[in-house]
């Protein structure tokens, strides 16, 4: 027995035993250090200087607040660069149209004194048809970035006017009622107009009437026969000289670019195109006018359109019509028999 203690203790002295001696009363073989698994640590391979920043920002984000800006480091550090893959294309090369036809019709001058009188606008009645129309048309080809910001103006514009004041906003019938007493023969506004005045938007457009001249048509229904889409224009009439389709805009912010107006270039060479092709109109219009007025009565913004830039119009218009048509077809396709 004394043997076999004696034993023990130079097992305990040892450089492998455990620092404190097992005790003497409960001694069993489970006790013994010899028969443990060495423990491996599992990151004893891994680099830890490449990753310390790593260890060091999850160790310290009881401390501050992860950014977007701190979470793309780790990201990079952890899986490298992002790889930025080719976008989708958008159904075919842009500015070039499957169906090409030409805005202006070869078969009619473009002397703006043609056959009409101009002491007499025109001002065709739009008639209720299957044809879809050029609003309609773009908007039902918005993008989805276009609808959210649509929507959202929508939205703001109801909370700061109401539903019955943002639908009389939207409208702008008094406001072209106005315009077109003023751009008639007589050139009068009506009493029920006169309180437009003090709205501001007369007022924002008095420098842009100076300019305009020679009226052919107000609030006129065109109908392109071809490519089958119909529209009420605001105005055709001279502007600065020459013959153009104006679109009376209303805003309550400023658009002194172009860009600014979103979509309105395009209804504008739509109609454009429609007047060139429309038997009930005997000249020709190369030019358009986007008018923005404001209810403040700052000066209203004009973007004049040459024929060059109609024509640029023309093919996105083009685009838009082709991706409407694909659209119909596809839902038509789809409704039961």
């Amino acid at each position: 027995m004394k043997a076999f203690q004696s034993l023990c203790r130079r097992l305990s002295r040892s450089p492998g035993s455990p620092a404190e001696p097992a005790p003497s009363a409960a001694f069993s073989a489970s006790s013994c250090s010899w028969g443990r698994k060495k423990t491996v640590n599992p990151y004893g391979n891994v680099d830890q200087g490449k990753y310390s920043d790593l260890v060091q920002s999850v160790l310290s984000s009881r401390a501050r607040a992860q950014t977007p800006e701190s979470l793309f480091e780790e990201d990079a550090l952890l899986y490298g660069p992002v790889s930025k893959g080719k976008p989708p294309e958008r159904g075919g090369e842009a500015g070039a149209p499957q169906n090409w036809f030409p805005l202006f019709s070869p078969e009619r001058g473009l002397s703006p004194h043609a056959a009409s009188d101009p002491a007499i606008p025109l001002k065709i009645p739009l008639q209720r048809t299957v044809i879809p129309s050029v609003t309609r048309i773009l908007q039902q080809t918005m993008t989805s970035e276009q609808l959210f910001y649509l929507e959202r103006w929508k939205q703001r514009m109801i909370l700061e006017l109401g539903e019955d004041g943002f639908a009389e906003y939207t409208s702008r019938k008094r406001f072209h009622k106005a315009l077109e007493s003023i751009l008639s023969p007589q050139g009068n506004l009506k009493e029920s107009d006169e309180n437009l005045l003090e709205s501001g938007y007369i007022e924002s457009v008095q420098h842009i009437l100076k300019d305009v001249s020679g009226v052919r048509a107000v609030e006129s229904a065109v109908h392109h026969e071809t490519l089958k889409y119909v529209g009420l224009l605001d105005c055709v009439a001279e502007y600065q000289g020459k013959l153009c389709v104006i679109d009376w805009k209303t805003s309550e912010k400023p658009k002194p670019f172009i860009r600014n107006t979103f979509d309105n270039p395009l209804q504008v060479v739509a109609y454009v195109g429609a007047i060139n092709h429309d038997a009930n109109y005997s000249f020709q219009v190369q030019c358009g006018l986007i008018v923005v007025a404001y209810k403040d009565g700052s000066p209203a913004h004009p973007h004049f359109m040459d024929a060059e830039l109609c024509s640029q119009y023309w093919a996105k218009w083009l685009l838009r019509l082709e991706e409407y048509t694909k659209k119909e077809k596809k839902q038509n396709s789809q409704k039961p028999d």
